[in-house]
């Protein structure tokens, strides 16, 4: 991994090029869950959530019980957009969490 000299005196920081994809690295290699292409562009809160229920019950890769390891990817694609994530589209995640609960009888 680049690194070079940061502004803050001495020390060292990984290039932007090194850091970029750094969380599709993790989704590849670790036990996260095998999702379906573009669900994260799903127009559906209740279709986003129905699809990583699947994935959830279906993966072979998840460590914890499916409830948690759908949420735990919910939550870690929205962190990962931060700010730029519209808000409508923030919006219709956040309603995916909600049905991803009611899916679960978790509310």
């Amino acid at each position: 991994m680049a690194t070079q000299p940061s502004s803050t005196g001495g020390q060292w920081k990984r290039s932007h090029k090194a850091r970029k994809r750094w969380s599709q690295r993790v989704t590849d290699s670790s036990d996260a869950l095998d999702l379906e292409t573009g669900v994260f562009t799903l127009e559906d809160p209740r279709e986003i959530a129905l699809s990583l229920k699947r994935s959830a019950e279906r993966s072979q890769r998840r460590k914890a019980d499916p409830f948690c390891s759908a949420m735990s990817m919910l939550t870690f694609y929205i962190n990962r957009a931060g700010r730029r994530l519209p808000a409508d589209k923030r919006a219709r995640l956040e309603a995916a969490k909600d049905e991803l609960r009611a899916l679960y009888h978790r509310r």
